[in-house]
């Protein structure tokens, strides 16, 4: 079924930096976006390395302008980032000149527009020769896509100004990765984030998927760094994936999730270089079945836990709050808070902890009048995430005894009410042993 010829489907497709870091890379996105009329809205980032020794071009423009805010001479980096987009340009065959934005470019670079100003141009100037390639027309995120005051970003606004510039467009180009502050200068996401303008437009389109294609088809059940070739992850819910991402796993930003999670829309990880693939479809719920009792295994290096002892704190009225308030004072957040009738752990980063560690010390000691604190660093914390776990009893009985036999000591164990993921905390050195434990009696096993 199709409406004034267009498939009743829309679908959004963002392209990540490695997929349009050469005309090669843009002639197979043009192939992918042409092959479905239903992708008609695209969220391009800037150019990636074209091989492994190369500089992203956003990058490039990091360190053109940080010459530029010395008041140095820029014009040798400058060139190369126009190299870049014309060499683009013209292996494209196309008739576009960008003259005039390197011009606005470069005089904002010598009038200090800001580090945020600059690295946008990298998506800025690629939407336009991408627009230009595929036919579509191209829209300005800054025009579109608002923060407020405090650089915070403004979701309802966004959304309305968004879906009704849109409304009146059949197929258009937003580059990704920033907007604009109510003074009208240009404010970024955090690195990777124009997974997030893809959401926000998926969002504010009501599109029925949000394709958002890189290098890899999709997740994986664990860092193929540590498992050799690791089986992929075919559907996760977004509850999955908020705990896998908190935990390591970076194929997407992860507040790329909330635009679409709202608004009901499924997301397709997908290879641009084997668009064929499945990929990984992430979905708020499904019936589908797991092939595993896991989704998946991640996992951070890096922490802290501070061991506080005391008898009877159970009984004694606001004992933890108290010694959350130390941590809270020293601008400390913390990981996980595992307790018992006696003890009570506090897992912090490592790096945050450190330079604070005597205050917090001396504040605890006032706050709670311990009996001991003991302190053990480098602590990795492994999540072992599926929503299939609390449907299969022993699930925590079966990871114990993966690590027992792989001779991996547990520190820690935390399990949130909701049964979707179990969190252990091990020495650093046994982190890659321990994961490769649990993917061998999970997954290994199943086959």
């Amino acid at each position: 079924m199709c409406v004034r010829g267009l498939s009743a489907l829309t679908k959004v497709v963002k392209f990540g930096g490695s997929s349009l870091a050469s005309a090669e890379q843009f002639k197979k996105v043009g192939d992918i976006i042409r092959a479905e009329d239903s992708r008609r809205y695209v969220v391009p980032s800037a150019p990636g390395k074209r091989y492994s020794a190369d500089t992203k071009v956003t990058d490039m423009l990091y360190a053109c302008y940080d010459l530029a805010a010395k008041g140095k001479n820029f014009d040798d980096e400058f060139d190369l980032i126009k190299d870049r987009y014309y060499g683009i340009i013209n292996d494209l065959g196309l008739d576009l000149s960008l003259e005039d934005e390197f011009t606005t470019i470069k005089a904002c670079f010598i009038g200090k527009a800001g580090r945020d100003y600059a690295a946008s141009r990298g998506e800025y100037l690629n939407g336009i020769v991408l627009a230009k390639y595929l036919g579509y027309e191209f829209v300005d995120a800054a025009d579109v896509i608002f923060f407020n005051d405090s650089g915070v970003f403004d979701a309802e606004r966004t959304n309305e100004v968004l879906s009704s510039r849109l409304a009146g467009i059949e197929r258009a180009v937003v580059p990704g990765f920033y907007g604009s502050m109510p003074n009208d200068t240009i404010k970024t996401f955090s690195r990777g984030g124009s997974d997030v303008t893809g959401s926000i437009v998926a969002a504010a389109v009501s599109a029925d998927l949000y394709e958002n294609w890189t290098d890899v088809s999709g997740f994986l059940i664990a860092d193929p760094r540590i498992i050799d070739s690791p089986l992929p992850i075919t559907t996760i819910t977004y509850k999955e994936l908020r705990e896998l991402s908190y935990m390591g796993a970076t194929v997407l930003h992860e507040d790329a999730i909330f635009p679409v999670r709202k608004a009901g829309i499924p997301i397709n990880i997908k290879n641009t270089n084997a668009p064929l693939d499945h990929g990984t479809m992430i979905v708020e719920s499904t019936c589908q079945k797991p092939p595993f009792t896991i989704t998946g295994i991640a996992g951070k290096k890096g922490f802290t836990v501070i061991n506080i002892e005391k008898d009877m704190m159970n009984s004694e009225l606001g004992f933890g709050r108290k010694v959350l308030e130390v941590f809270e004072k020293n601008g400390i957040s913390f990981e996980h808070m595992p307790s018992g009738i006696d003890t009570m752990s506090v897992i912090v980063h490592q790096a945050e902890f450190e330079p604070k560690e005597q205050e917090i010390l001396s504040g605890l000691h006032r706050n709670v009048h311990p009996d001991s604190i003991e302190i053990e660093s480098d602590l990795a914390l492994i999540a072992v995430v599926g929503r299939a776990m609390k449907s299969n009893r022993g699930t925590a009985g079966r990871i114990f005894s993966a690590l027992a036999h792989a001779h991996v000591n547990v520190k820690m164990i935390d399990q949130g009410s909701s049964e979707l993921n179990i969190i252990v905390g091990v020495e650093e050195k046994d982190f890659d042993a321990a994961v490769k434990s649990i993917y061998e009696i999970f997954v290994i096993h199943q086959l």
